[in-house]
């Protein structure tokens, strides 16, 4: 059975991805960033607000995943607040200066993490060699690896995530980096068993009046009068693609 994790910005996106058919969601702040640990309120909105299972990011800066003690220090306090607050997942990852993953980190991670599942995320991307990181994750327990088959996108990477399904003993091999309703089926057909997606589009602010020559943000480009959002529709679309593949496999 395929399913489909959404990856969501806020909790009004979380609701908006299960009420079209999502299966899981992955909680983040910061889109511009690749997304970040969500605050303590935004955890606890979606603890009330969502019922499908919903794993939070933690990830204390964007950039790279090899982190220093203090950084470290705060993903440990992260983890265990999740934990406590009653997560069933947590979506984390780390790579040691080498660009192999750190196993003394996430050997502690993990023990934190007790009943939950985890998702190493997209720093499988940047690891030294992927079947390598595969074994050593494997060994570790992770549920599942989100990645793009070390690609700009999982299309392009979806010879290895093909390979690595193959491969993996354990941790499920999820496909994430524009995968959209567009390219889907190209996934199903590879045998990815779950995708991974932000299925979303822009939408612009309320407001009417815009201040004129002040900025939030050091980029030049940056629209701070729209935002991403999951779109319902697409994920409707992408969830019916998935189910009919599910029957037509069944059959």
């Amino acid at each position: 059975m395929t399913k489909l994790e959404v990856s969501c910005y806020g909790v009004d996106c979380a609701v908006t991805a299960q009420q079209a058919g999502a299966d899981r969601v992955e909680l983040c702040s910061a889109p511009s960033e690749g997304g970040l640990t969500p605050s303590a309120g935004t955890l606890k909105a979606a603890l009330e607000r969502v019922s499908i299972p919903v794993h939070p990011i933690v990830r204390p800066r964007a950039g790279d995943f090899c982190y220093s003690a203090a950084e470290f220090a705060s993903m440990k306090s992260d983890v265990a607040f999740i934990r406590d607050l009653g997560f069933p997942g947590v979506v984390i990852g780390m790579l040691d200066e080498d660009a192999h993953i750190d196993r003394v980190k996430m050997r502690e991670i993990m023990a934190l993490c007790g009943d939950m599942a985890v998702t190493f995320h997209r720093a499988f991307d940047l690891s030294h060699s992927p079947k390598r990181a595969l074994e050593e994750l494997t060994e570790l327990g992770v549920a599942r690896i989100l990645t793009s088959g070390q690609q700009q996108s999982a299309e392009s990477g979806i010879a290895l995530l093909k390979e690595l399904t193959q491969l993996s003993e354990g941790p499920i091999i999820m496909a994430g980096a524009g995968v959209r309703l567009s390219n889907l089926q190209k996934f199903l057909d590879n045998g990815i068993q779950e995708l991974h997606s932000s299925a979303g589009r822009m939408v612009p602010s309320p407001m009417r009046y815009r201040k004129a020559g002040v900025s939030m943000c050091s980029g030049n480009e940056t629209d701070e009068f729209s935002r991403y959002c999951v779109d319902s529709d697409v994920v409707e679309a992408m969830k019916g693609v998935m189910q009919m593949n599910n029957s037509v496999r069944v059959a």
